[in-house]
C-alpha cells in the first residue's frame, strides 16, 4: 500500500539546508501553517531539466509551495516552489546577507519544532521584508532583531524601562538597585534595549552607535538569551558579525 500524503500550501522561511543523496536536500523551514519543519526536495541539486532550484534556498529567503506531509513520517515533502519575496537588496548587499546568515541561524537554533506560531512567523516574515527594503540603520538591524524576537520565544522585558535603571538578564526585569550577580545591562546598555524594542525601523538608523558599542551589545543579547536558550551558544555567524559591523 502506498503512502497517505495530504497535500497543503504554505508560505516558509529558509532556516538552513543539508545535502541529501545526489540531487536532494532536506530543508528546515520556518512556516506559517506547521511552525518550525522539515521538508525532503527531491532534484533541487540536478544539473538536468530547467536549471538549478538551489538559489531559492538561500538563508531567510521566503517561499511559497505546496507541502506534502506523510501519516508514516516526520518529513514532509515539498513542489511547486517559487519566491514569495522578490528581493531588491538583500542577496545582493553583503552586509545585509550576512545579517541574513546569521537571523536565520538564531531562528534554527532558538526555535523547536512546534506548533504554528503565527505572530512569530509575521515577525520574521515582516522582519525579513523589511531588511530588504531598510537604507539607513543596516548596521543595527541584527540588535533590534534580536531584541524583539524575545517578545515572541517568552523573553520579553517584563517591565517599563527608567531613566537610569539596569536591566536583570536573570529577572527580565528593570530595576532601580544593581544586582548582586553579573547577568546585568548597565543603565546606558539597559536605555539602549528600551530603544531597540521601541524604535520604529525607519528611526533605526538614529540610534548613534560605533563599533565597539554595537560588538558590546551584540555579546550582552546574546548573554540574555544563552541565560534561557543555552543553544545561541552555537551560532557560529556572531563572530562573522562582530567583525562585518
Amino acid at each position: 500500500m502506498g503512502q497517505a500524503m495530504k497535500g497543503y500550501k504554505a508560505r516558509g522561511v529558509v532556516l538552513s539546508t543539508v545535502k541529501y543523496g545526489d540531487s536532494g536536500m532536506v530543508v528546515q523551514m520556518l512556516t506559517d501553517k506547521y511552525g518550525r519543519q522539515s521538508y525532503m526536495v527531491q532534484g533541487v541539486r540536478s544539473s538536468r531539466g530547467r536549471g538549478s532550484k538551489m538559489a531559492l534556498f538561500q538563508p531567510l529567503f521566503v517561499l511559497q509551495f505546496e507541502g506534502l506531509e506523510s501519516s508514516h513520517s516526520d518529513l514532509h515533502k515539498m513542489r511547486e516552489v517559487q519566491n514569495d519575496v522578490v528581493f531588491k537588496s538583500l542577496p545582493y548587499d553583503i552586509r545585509k546577507s550576512t545579517m541574513a546568515l546569521f537571523m536565520a541561524e538564531v531562528l534554527y537554533r532558538l526555535v523547536g519544532e512546534s506548533e504554528a506560531n503565527e505572530p512569530l512567523f509575521d515577525f520574521v516574515y515582516n522582519s525579513v521584508r523589511a531588511l530588504d527594503e531598510i537604507e539607513e540603520g543596516v548596521a543595527n538591524f541584527h540588535l533590534w532583531f534580536l531584541a524583539n524576537l524575545s517578545r515572541y520565544l517568552g523573553y520579553f522585558p517584563g517591565n517599563e524601562h527608567r531613566k537610569g535603571w539596569w536591566f536583570d538578564m536573570r529577572e527580565g526585569l528593570y530595576v532601580g538597585t544593581m544586582p548582586l550577580h553579573d547577568h546585568t545591562m548597565n543603565a546606558e546598555e539597559a536605555e539602549l534595549l528600551r530603544d531597540l524594542t521601541e524604535c520604529d525601523l525607519e528611526c533605526l538608523g538614529e540610534i548613534p552607535l560605533n563599533r565597539e558599542q554595537r560588538v558590546a551589545m551584540l555579546s550582552r543579547l546574546v548573554e540574555y538569551y544563552s541565560i534561557h536558550l543555552e543553544a545561541i551558544r552555537s551560532v557560529r555567524s556572531i563572530e562573522i558579525l562582530q567583525e562585518v559591523f
